[in-house]
């Protein structure tokens, strides 16, 4: 235990590492990142796993093979199929998984995705969690559609509050494919009007940001990936880990925050996107 601190009280130690990470499903030299994907996923070595892209080829489910490989549990939920392989959310937990659930996420016919937001409760050892892992829509004209999303999540994390409370503030993670100054990123801290009173959260790297080799700026996508480098877009922070306010103790506090996955294994890098790891009071 550390110092106590206003109304929070003394301070807990241990931490609980969270990577959220975009896969970059089976594009590109995709044979070649799968078993890039597992080595940084090995190296990080966080506790909880939240993946975007994440491929079914109905023979493999990558989030099978990379949770096996790791000694963890893991939940996976797809509504796409591209030329026959599923195109998917998945966590991946150190700890048991007690229950998930996904949800469907709203968008117009004429933009559908088929995206999802995927729930798991996680029997963490100093108390339960709750991770949400979600993947929008992708299109820069598309933040009404985002908007409409966040707001769907938002009120799928308050009904999936359980009767007792949560000791842990409620985690989201993802590929938000949005900006930290839209209306969909402002929606959640609290920054534009929220969908569900109350629920309102910190944005890690807001709140912790450091510096690493694979980013100064808490950019995840970023021109110093060859792969981002095709497709001629502006450095962007568009992949976010949101934890709701902090419990006794600070639970629920970011502590230390940095970009992560640009270093090549064996000289391929494993993905277009970057990923965020974060430490958190608990």
């Amino acid at each position: 235990m550390t110092d106590s601190i206003g109304s929070f009280g003394t301070l807990v130690d241990t931490r609980l590492r969270v990577l959220t990470w975009n896969l970059w499903w089976r594009f590109g030299p995709w044979e070649a990142r799968r078993p890039a994907i597992a080595a940084v996923l090995a190296r990080l070595d966080a506790d909880v796993i939240c993946l975007q892209e994440v491929w079914d080829d109905g023979e493999v489910n990558f989030a099978v093979e990379l949770a096996d490989a790791l000694g963890y549990h893991h939940v996976y939920g797809s509504r796409l199929e591209l030329d026959g392989v599923h195109f998917g959310n998945a966590i991946l937990s150190r700890w048991p998984i007690t229950n998930s659930e996904v949800l469907p996420l709203p968008a117009e016919e004429d933009v559908d995705e088929r995206r999802t937001c995927v729930r798991a409760d996680i029997n963490g050892p100093r108390g339960a969690l709750q991770v949400f892992n979600t993947h929008l829509n992708w299109r820069f004209d598309q933040s009404a559609t985002r908007q409409d999303q966040v707001e769907a999540i938002c009120k799928f994390i308050e009904t999936s509050k359980p009767p007792e409370g949560r000791p842990v503030a409620p985690i989201l993670c993802g590929d938000f494919n949005a900006d930290p100054d839209s209306d969909e990123i402002r929606m959640l801290n609290g920054l534009a009007a929220t969908p569900v009173p109350k629920l309102v959260f910190h944005d890690a790297w807001v709140v912790a940001g450091q510096a690493s080799a694979s980013s100064t700026t808490g950019a995840t996508w970023t021109n110093d990936n060859p792969y981002a480098q095709l497709d001629l877009e502006p450095d962007r922070r568009i992949d976010y880990i949101f934890v709701g306010w902090p419990k006794a103790g600070g639970v629920g506090h970011v502590t230390h925050t940095t970009v992560e996955c640009l270093e090549p294994v064996d000289k391929v890098v494993a993905s277009d996107h970057l990923g965020l790891l974060a430490e958190l009071r608990y």
